[in-house]
């Protein structure tokens, strides 16, 4: 029979002992797992190709699919390069799948080199003189109609002649798990592709959103004051850069929040962030703690042990209390600062790090550098950027955000579902919390631990008890300096009477009356302040006493409270917050020096 294409399988012999082995179903699963594993059609269609080289003797393998314009298009070759297959001197002949695919009725060419479509592919296969190059191709289809084409290559000797029929069955199965492939994928990629115009089209629909701004507030920050919203700012602005970082404020005002922000805002936050509270160590802890030790470098050193600077190395490093370091301290960190490099305790190995510094203190720092308990070297190398952060008094509208906050993770923490009246949350707002916001936690968590039904009322705050530990604290005074890290505070004794003023506060303070109830008589901005309200207050101020010895004339009390009245519109809760008086205590001083009220 003449080596000529032919359609259909025209060699019926007997079976080859090939054909009865396990081979072919070996074959068959390693196409399923390559097809199976991946979307990425032009690697595992290659892939496949390679498998069937391995079993059939394969010299070349094609395969082609139509595209989104029905044109058909090789996307897959072995034993040759793509480009060669489509553009080289071994161009595929795409009449001929072009064919197989518009008949669905695979193809059999015994002889290429007689077949004058496959002149120009033929003569670049890789074959011997005395072998003859046959092509098999079958049709690609999912459903009725194909879409693309299976072909390989075989060589053999000259006479000898293959079983073709068996091949032909053989690939027809291996195109069939190719075209449910090729559908899986072109499904895949048509909602894909759906989906993007969904997106694209609700995108256009909505509004357009302003770029966010500037001050935007930092996501492990709770509030949304004006003072936040500038840290936030200050924040993003500085924190892709290297510069040290000092935080300042009072106690419990989060500064760590703050300089955890900085660290993750920065190129350096896949890094680590170390952080040491430099006031909870001695001198000799804290050196060994920042720098390491060697082994052996004293009692108790048994083995080596790198220091919070070289852990922090390409990260941050949060110095917290910096203020409370000692002299000494202070000169072996300035080094390590200035020039980033430093020896472990007890070792003489120079070691280099790249360490950010974020320090934070609520010290004074200018008033201890005058007295000499601070480095002036070592306070211009950490001051570089300052970041000033508010007292909770100065962020009051932040106030019932937080609680709100505090009283979640409670409830998330203990498996109760509290929440705060009106009320409560208007008498929180109203107290001015020297503590700050840590002062605020532990309030909502006490008043939350002694609630007794699912909502917290304002009798159910400390301050509307007479249990306010804060106001306690705040009649331990004597020194003029901060307690603890919080405000100081300025006072002025005479034989009868006391008062008390917050740092920066410009309201007058008025005289304390022996038997106020601690934590009431003080109102904060915008708040009466006969209503105790206020559990983080400083000692109560009472009205002027009728005593003889007062350090203010008759005259000039009542000059000063009839100015305050006229200021305030004669309204007597108004005047009592300009004076620093509750009403009632403003209503004696009316009475006591006669002064008549006018409407207004």
């Amino acid at each position: 029979m003449p080596d000529t294409a032919v359609a259909g399988p025209l060699f019926r012999l007997p079976p080859s002992p090939a054909e009865d082995s396990s081979l072919p179903l070996l074959t068959l699963y390693e196409v399923s797992k390559i097809l199976g594993s991946t979307l990425d059609l032009e690697h595992s269609l290659h892939d496949v190709l390679n498998v069937l080289a391995s079993y059939m003797q394969m010299r070349r393998g094609v395969v082609t699919l139509k595209d989104a314009q029905r044109q058909l298009e090789v996307v897959a070759v072995s034993g040759m390069t793509l480009r060669n297959a489509v553009e080289g001197e071994a161009r595929y002949p795409l009449a001929v799948a072009q064919e197989v695919v518009s008949t669905a009725m695979p193809m059999i060419v015994p002889s290429m080199a007689a077949d004058p479509r496959f002149a120009a592919f033929a003569a670049e296969a890789d074959g011997l003189d005395d072998e003859v190059q046959s092509m098999i191709c079958v049709p690609i289809k999912g459903g009725v109609k194909p879409f693309g084409s299976l072909s390989i290559e075989r060589h053999r000797d000259r006479g000898t002649r293959f079983k073709f029929e068996h091949d032909v069955r053989f690939l027809t199965m291996v195109a069939t798990l190719i075209a449910q492939t090729v559908s899986l994928e072109r499904r895949v990629v048509g909602d894909r592709d759906r989906l993007i115009e969904e997106k694209a089209r609700l995108e256009k629909a909505l509004p357009k959103r302003e770029k966010p701004l500037k001050g935007t507030i930092l996501e492990n920050v709770v509030g949304r004051s004006s003072a936040m919203m500038k840290i936030s700012a200050q924040v993003r602005q500085i924190a892709p850069s290297r510069a040290t970082v000092l935080l300042r404020g009072e106690s419990g005002t989060g500064k760590e929040l703050i300089a955890q922000a900085i660290h993750y805002l920065s190129p350096r936050s896949d890094k680590p962030f170390i952080k040491v509270n430099c006031a909870a160590l001695p001198e000799t802890l804290l050196e060994s703690e920042l720098f390491g030790h060697e082994k052996g470098a004293f009692t108790g050193a048994t083995t080596e042990r790198k220091g919070r600077f070289e852990m922090a190395s390409g990260g941050t490093l949060f110095l917290d209390e910096i203020g409370e370091i000692t002299v000494h301290f202070q000169a072996k960190l300035l080094r390590v600062l200035q020039e980033g490099e430093f020896e472990r305790v007890g070792g003489g190995k120079t070691i280099k790090v790249d360490v950010r510094l974020v320090a934070a203190t609520n010290k004074d720092l200018e008033d201890a550098v005058t007295r000499g308990e601070f480095r002036a070297d070592l306070y211009y190398r950490i001051n570089v950027v300052p970041i000033f952060l508010p007292a909770l008094r100065e962020r009051r509208e932040d106030v019932p955000l937080l609680a709100q906050f505090f009283l979640t993770k409670f409830n998330e923490e203990n498996g109760r579902s509290l929440r705060f009246s009106e009320g409560a949350l208007t008498a929180m707002g109203g107290c001015n919390f020297p503590g700050n916001v840590r002062e605020l936690e532990n309030c909502v968590c006490r008043a939350a631990t002694l609630a007794q039904d699912e909502v917290i009322q304002e009798l159910g705050l400390s301050c509307h008890n007479d249990k306010c530990l804060s106001a306690s604290l705040w009649q331990r005074r004597g020194s003029g300096r901060a307690i603890g890290g919080l405000a100081p505070v300025t006072e002025q004794n005479d034989p009868d009477t006391t008062s008390v003023a917050w740092e920066g506060d410009l309201r007058p303070a008025a005289p304390a009356r022996a038997g106020t109830p601690p934590g009431r008589g003080y109102a904060g901005p915008g708040e009466s302040a006969d209503s105790p309200s206020s559990p983080s207050a400083p000692p109560p101020a009472a009205a002027p006493a009728a005593e003889d010895g007062e350090d203010e004339s008759d005259a000039g009390q009542r000059e000063r409270i009839v100015h305050a009245m006229e200021k305030a519109g004669w309204v007597q809760a108004k005047a009592a917050r300009l004076l620093g008086m509750t009403p009632r205590q403003i209503g004696y001083a009316l009475k006591k020096h006669d002064i008549p009220l006018k409407r207004m």
